[in-house]
């Protein structure tokens, strides 16, 4: 399995089976999506999702597959059948890569700012994406894609979080709202206080996931 991180919260997910992008948004380069088998979104903000990119890059594709949240999935309407709907618990597979669905809501940001679904994809039973949410995956995973920043985010819940999903690896994302000083930082006391190095790959880097950098 190997994974190049693009923009924020993207990431792009390669095995000898398929190709699967997870939450490409605003930030994203659009060459996340060229090639892909499937597409896998967490939520609606816009940070991991642009519908009018998304329906462009899957009408140029007619093989491409989304999976996503209710909310999502009726944006992306005309579509048919190659956008799956996706709750907590749901199982599905892209080319034999298993994918399996955990969590349902995003974190509070603010007690007046109405809460949105999201929901977090275990790929292989190896890497998960909790999106914009704190959710621990139902087993031990070898690597945690950690929002590393956010309105929503706090570096001791992150500490914790990091300390209860204990991963053998942990690939910073949703970085884009911190400065360069600010992810440095984050991640320092972050892993210090869980006990790892919080990797920060840069966009465009290539990464294998056994744990050598392609």
């Amino acid at each position: 399995m190997r994974l190049t991180k693009f923009g924020h919260a993207c990431v792009r997910v390669e095995t000898d089976r398929a190709t699967v992008v997870i939450d490409p948004g605003a930030f994203t380069e659009e060459e996340a999506l060229r090639g892909a088998d499937a597409v896998l979104v967490t939520h609606e903000h816009f940070d991991h999702f642009v519908e009018d990119r998304l329906r462009a890059a899957a009408e140029a594709d007619p093989g491409l597959r989304i999976w996503a949240n209710a909310a999502v999935a009726g944006q992306l309407a005309g579509l048919g059948g190659r956008v799956r709907v996706v709750g907590e618990g749901d199982v599905f597979e892209v080319n034999g890569l298993d994918v399996s669905v955990h969590g349902e809501w995003h974190a509070v940001i603010h007690p007046d700012i109405p809460l949105v679904r999201n929901v977090g994809f275990l790929l292989d039973g190896r890497l998960f994406h909790p999106g914009d949410a704190l959710t621990v995956p139902p087993q031990p995973v070898e690597t945690l894609l950690l929002p590393l920043g956010g309105p929503w985010t706090k570096v001791g819940e992150l500490i914790d979080y990091v300390r209860e999903v204990a991963p053998r690896r942990a690939l910073a994302v949703h970085e884009a709202v911190l400065s360069e000083v600010g992810q440095a930082g984050h991640g320092r006391m972050i892993g210090a206080g869980a006990g790892l190095v919080v990797e920060r790959p840069e966009p465009g880097e290539r990464l294998d996931l056994d744990g050598a950098v392609a």
